[in-house]
């Protein structure tokens, strides 16, 4: 029988530093192992162009972090490397346009190499980046060029180490956009088994807040991103990946920001919003796992999906005294203001004799 070799065990061989050549001839792939080993080949090319989904094509020596200096530049100066850095300038120009972004705040990063990044630079606003602003990082985080000696992003880190814990990420994008990050700042994840696109594309989870920039809050969005391509962090913001391209990370922010949008329109009118059944929500999630998208719920039976017991839309006010429908219990008045406000009635309407 031939062997099967599951995305699972390509991940598992790139964590253990072993070579694809190592594969059994026969071996039978997975559609998601064929599109992760597909994806792999893309990386760390010095030579070459740069294709339309935003990797690198096929070269002829892959350029590292151990690699001279010389070679380093010549790979951030070739032309496929001058192609993604104008690729994450249209990107940063989309989400400041959008107000996903505001100040000098997001930041994006492309993997070029098994151990090296392009990335955006600090303290320049997203809808106004040059590509010779961009700069390339060892996946430490350590500046190996800049075109115009501008200083990588302070917040690298984090990409960095969404791309070592996760081996398919190929781009990496991280931006405010306020609906979602309101449910960030609410700690509440968005509701499930309402809308098709977002439950296809996207799967969601809250990292706790740490301080921007710090090892401590990369490595809980880390933790989170084998089966989650979109997290939301606590009191900050939002960072996707992906492992097809830039703009498809950057798709998934417009997904999502869409998806929280409408979820808090449909809270306000006034009737509890309609959702999918189980088995409708397992279609998608057949279609999402073709796609090679992770989801914490994938293998789930129906009866565990759609569970949204942590969605509480609105807060529900009521009149001192009044009892509704929704509060059984009575706000008892206030005795001394009630007496306070009858003692000026009575001033005001003596007045008046």
């Amino acid at each position: 029988m031939k062997p099967v070799i599951s995305l699972k065990d390509l991940e598992e061989m790139v964590r253990s530093g072993k070579d694809f050549g190592s594969l059994p001839a026969d071996a039978l792939l997975t559609p998601s192992a064929r599109d992760f080993m597909r994806d792999r080949e893309g990386y760390g090319r010095p030579q070459g162009t740069a294709a339309t989904d935003g990797r690198l094509s096929a070269p002829a020596k892959a350029v590292t972090s151990k690699s001279s200096k010389a070679e380093i530049d010549a790979f951030f100066k070739s032309a496929p490397v001058e192609e993604l850095k104008r690729q994450l300038c249209n990107i940063g120009r989309r989400l400041w346009q959008r107000a996903y972004v505001d100040g000098n705040g997001g930041n994006i990063a492309i993997r070029v190499g098994e151990d090296i990044a392009l990335c955006t630079p600090t303290l320049v606003s997203k809808g106004f980046m040059q590509p010779d602003d961009m700069c390339l990082v060892d996946l430490e985080g350590n500046q190996l060029c800049s075109g115009n000696g501008k200083k990588r992003t302070s917040e690298i880190l984090m990409h960095l180490q969404i791309m070592k814990r996760q081996p398919r990420a190929v781009a990496t994008v991280h931006c405010h956009p306020p609906y979602s990050t309101g449910f960030a700042v609410a700690g509440v994840e968005p509701p499930t088994c309402m809308i098709p696109e977002y439950e296809v594309f996207s799967s969601v989870a809250i990292a706790p807040y740490r301080t921007p920039g710090t090892p401590e809050m990369g490595q809980l969005v880390a933790d989170l991103v084998d089966k989650h391509n979109t997290i939301l962090m606590a009191n900050h913001g939002v960072v996707a990946w992906s492992h097809n391209n830039v703009e498809d990370a950057y798709f998934k922010m417009e997904i999502l920001e869409a998806y929280c949008r409408t979820v808090l329109v449909s809270s306000q009118l006034g009737k509890p919003p309609n959702t999918m059944t189980a088995a409708q929500l397992q279609d998608l999630l057949k279609i999402k796992q073709s796609l090679g998208i992770p989801d914490p719920r994938h293998g789930l039976k129906e009866c565990e999906l759609c569970d949204n017991n942590e969605w509480r839309p609105g807060i529900i006010c009521t009149v001192g005294g009044v009892p509704s429908e929704n509060n059984n219990a009575s706000i008892k008045p206030d005795a001394e203001a009630e007496a306070l406000v009858q003692a000026i009635t009575d001033q005001i309407m003596a007045g008046k004799k």
